[in-house]
């Protein structure tokens, strides 16, 4: 669950609207999704991201975890205005790669206006730049490109599954109120090729990653501080996604995920068969967040151990989103064994989501 609604309003101050206010749709059930067109944006709902996240080994052995994501933001003001400076959409976008030989996480950010041809989220199809930051969709293939100060991220991402969708046919409840939802969908099992750059070292790699694409319109609810998310590609061919939003008190408020066996079928869960806990927490020297990098994670009848590729995998991205969150590489272990390779996501730690 990648709720990262409403982190650019944080910069709408700068431009007040000299219209009416925006109209957002809401995010409901019933609604088809297809493809290619909802590949593309959304443009008409306030936020949405695309996220690719995985595992990947170089050619000597070293493994690295890898995130990519890009954000659309409307931001609802000066939508009246015919200057191609107004800012009518805000696109963001991180990038890192996790690296347990550095011990710490190599991460970058962008931010700007949609225009002029150099940022941009194309409707009907995948296709988000900022610069030379992109990510764009041909065919079953998904291409990425990541410029960044640390490193560089040139990699394909082959389809080798059907799209999983979440919640009731991807529409994807966040709450109690049923517009506090996103529309949501999955590619797992992405097969990886490509390179990376670290230090002038060019290195051929491979693996396997995660893609999410969610758009929506509402903030969570006022009681919730923040969620933890998992997306796991289990070594049987199967693909599992959890999610609880917590309550200021640690409580779970709202919990779902989505459980695809080897074979196909589809297991929805609930907050009645979805639980977090924590197994060991991780101090950030930088922000003093603490983090529960270890976890057990009950998913109906299987329990996976959530172990991390390294603790310090910490992203503050206050110069764009507004946020500090933790987004790292983690094994699923089963009864001892590894039992898949996915991400976990930990945000309102260090302080709620601005949503």
């Amino acid at each position: 669950m990648r709720s990262f609604a409403g982190f650019a309003l944080c910069f709408s101050f700068l431009w007040p609207s000299t219209g009416k206010g925006a109209d957002f749709p809401e995010v409901r059930p019933g609604y088809r999704l297809e493809f290619p067109r909802d590949d593309g944006a959304h443009s008409a709902f306030r936020t949405e991201w695309w996220y690719v996240t995985g595992w990947l080994r170089d050619e000597g052995g070293s493994e690295f975890g890898f995130q990519v994501t890009f954000f659309r933001s409307r931001p609802g003001v000066q939508e009246d205005n015919p200057s191609a400076f107004a800012p009518k959409q805000l696109l963001f976008a991180h990038a890192a790669i996790a690296d347990p030989r550095a011990g710490r996480l190599r991460h970058d950010q962008r931010a700007a206006r949609e225009g002029f041809g150099l940022a941009y989220a194309r409707e009907n199809d995948t296709d988000v730049r900022i610069g030379d930051w992109r990510l764009r969709r041909e065919g079953e293939r998904y291409l990425a490109r990541v410029a960044a100060r640390e490193f560089t991220l040139d990699l394909r991402f082959e389809a080798t599954q059907p799209i999983l969708l979440q919640g009731e046919a991807g529409y994807s409840r966040k709450g109690r109120k049923p517009a506090q939802a996103s529309y949501y969908y999955s590619r797992p099992h992405l097969a990886v090729s490509g390179q990376i750059e670290i230090e002038g070292r060019r290195l051929r790699v491979a693996g396997q990653a995660w893609l999410d694409h969610e758009w929506s319109s509402e903030y969570l609810a006022p009681e919730a501080a923040g969620w933890d998310w998992t997306g796991v590609n289990l070594s049987d061919g199967g693909a599992l996604m959890a999610f609880r939003i917590r309550a200021r008190d640690g409580a779970t408020l709202w919990a779902a995920g989505t459980l695809r066996e080897p074979a196909g079928r589809v297991r929805r869960l609930s907050s009645r068969n979805i639980a977090f806990e924590a197994l060991r927490r991780w101090r950030s020297p930088r922000t003093n967040a603490q983090y529960p990098v270890a976890m057990r994670l009950r998913a109906g009848d299987r329990v996976f151990l959530l172990q991390p590729l390294m603790d310090d995998q910490e992203l503050d991205a206050r110069a764009s989103t507004g946020t500090v969150y933790w987004e790292g590489a983690v094994r699923a272990l089963e009864n001892g064994r590894i039992a898949g390779l996915g991400y976990l996501e930990l945000t309102g730690y260090f302080a709620r989501p601005a949503l």
